[in-house]
């Protein structure tokens, strides 16, 4: 059987309900709740989380890099950083080298405090993965991935 592409232009579902970006805002916020709810134990919000996670990763990254990579402003990205900061979980020169960047790093606390919360969220993952039929999972990534790019102009 050959499939072709459709010929009608797409139009969405008649209740806004079943609209995709209502879907992906509605697991978007299911999300968000799960991992506010295991951080806040852990004392820390997403942003932060997201922040000690990417550190891990790359040590020194600025707070511009840092705040793209964890979707906040660079003025909020600021504000996570001096919360790490003065929580004794990243360190940053008190002056740029060059430019205004002060690079990142996660202290010893930083990475234990880290490693305390990632079993809990990795588990938040491992439940939105269970829910979908294993075949399928990296088809919804790679489509995931396509949606954002299309919507990155």
């Amino acid at each position: 059987m050959n499939e072709s592409a459709p010929t009608e232009p797409f139009r969405p579902a008649d209740e806004v309900t079943h609209h995709m970006g209502y879907l992906l805002k509605r697991a978007q916020a299911a999300l968000r709740g799960a991992m506010d709810k295991v951080l806040r134990e852990h004392g820390l919000t997403v942003p932060q989380y997201a922040t000690l996670e990417l550190l891990a990763l790359h040590p020194g990254m600025s707070n511009a890099d840092l705040a793209r990579a964890t979707f906040v402003t660079r003025q909020s990205g600021n504000v996570v950083l001096r919360g790490l900061q003065d929580a004794g979980l990243l360190t940053r020169p008190a002056t740029a080298d060059h430019g205004r960047a002060r690079p990142a790093r996660l202290t010893e606390e930083g990475h234990a405090r880290l490693a305390a919360v990632q079993d809990s969220v990795y588990a938040i993952e491992q439940r939105m993965t269970e829910a979908i039929p294993p075949q399928r999972v990296a088809a919804l990534l790679t489509d995931l991935d396509r949606i954002a790019a299309a919507l990155e102009d």
